[in-house]
């Protein structure tokens, strides 16, 4: 996983009126893909009612990548009640995953 300022990610999606929220979302979850989770396509994201699934599948990957650390239903309830702050708090543990040496780091392809 990349290390992110979590001041960048909330600054970013405001900034962008959330548009940088969608690229987090489609980069964490590559990364996340790539060390182990199982979270579909980023299309879902822009279906309506569908996204509430895909989101719940990225919240599972979350608990995959993080070992247990943070659980999937409370970064869901993060992300999902939450919003931009929600991500910060996810990519916190993103980033502690990321300076854990027992967790393996993702692949650049």
């Amino acid at each position: 996983m990349k290390h992110r300022s979590v001041a960048a990610v909330i600054i970013l999606s405001i900034i962008t009126f959330g548009i940088y929220a969608l690229v987090w979302f489609v980069k964490t979850k590559n990364e996340m893909n790539r060390v182990g989770a199982n979270i579909p396509t980023a299309w879902w994201l822009i279906v309506p009612i569908g996204n509430i699934w895909w989101q719940w599948k990225y919240c599972e990957g979350v608990e995959t990548v993080s070992r247990g650390k943070l659980s999937g239903a409370v970064s869901f309830l993060l992300i999902f009640l939450l919003s931009v702050i929600g991500m910060a708090i996810v990519q916190t543990t993103f980033n502690e995953v990321t300076d854990s040496p027992e967790i393996p780091k993702a692949q650049v392809v």
